[in-house]
């Protein structure tokens, strides 16, 4: 990631000293899924531009220019960005000092509550996506706001990464939810047809193996899921490693 991407708008002395600075997780597995997503287009990898969706129970993003990652949304721990299981994703920052005050918290006790006891869980009491979705259908209105919150930050992301990159080739949904999830993906896309972005419901809904293109044929951006392989793409790594 470039510096305008990874640093934080803190002094610099902290960077310097600190290492504080964006570093992103899931890295493995939007390499992974980038690279099968390029096969799939048939273009090489340095000349794909991709929004990546990694989204289990813990959740991360990443905005990719040129098979290279430009963003992501997790940051110096996986807390940062968006709505998790159990994590509350990007907050207020004052949010922190003032659970701290009002709940006569300490700041351990702060960290556990937004890593721990938040997103899903906190908002519906319900960490797992399948869970909600049941109480959804038992017209829980907690599991309900929960979902919505869910798939609109989920969507907001894609909006803010579409404007990072000024183009893309394609959005590719990955991980437990992001690859088996048709409700969080129709819900994250729904109403972005006028960026580019047309889901097909049938394809969407469908449950087939492998890599398969959920967006309609004439959509200018695809829409892909591709099961991630983090364990294969280590052994690639140090297959590369090895040989150098």
């Amino acid at each position: 990631m470039p510096p305008k991407a990874f640093l934080y708008p803190v002094p610099m002395d902290l960077y310097e000293d600190l290492k504080i600075r964006k570093y992103g997780f899931h890295g493995t597995s939007h390499k992974y899924v980038t690279r099968e997503a390029a096969a799939y287009l048939g273009k090489p990898v340095d000349e794909i531009d991709l929004i990546t969706a990694h989204l289990g129970n813990g959740c991360s993003m990443a905005a990719v220019k040129n098979g290279q990652c430009a963003d992501t949304t997790m940051g110096l721990t996986p807390l940062a960005g968006l709505m998790m299981g159990t994590r509350s994703g990007d907050v207020d920052p004052a949010l922190f000092p003032f659970i701290a005050r009002h709940k006569k918290m300490s700041v351990t006790e702060v960290d556990n509550l937004l890593n721990k006891q938040s997103g899903l869980l906190g908002v519906c009491g319900l960490g797992d996506m399948r869970d909600v979705h049941a109480a959804r259908e038992k017209g829980v209105e907690k599991a309900q706001l929960a979902f919505e919150m869910f798939a609109y930050r989920v969507k907001a992301q894609i909006g803010a990464y579409l404007a990072v990159l000024g183009r893309a080739d394609a959005v590719v949904f990955t991980a437990g939810i992001g690859e088996n999830d048709a409700f969080v993906r129709a819900e994250a896309c729904a109403g972005l047809e006028g960026l580019g972005i047309r889901l097909s419901p049938e394809r969407n809904e469908a449950r087939e193996p492998g890599v398969r293109r959920i967006s309609t044929d004439d959509s200018p951006v695809a829409v892909l899921v591709v099961p991630t392989d983090e364990e294969l793409e280590i052994a690639h790594a140090t297959k590369t490693l090895v040989e150098k």
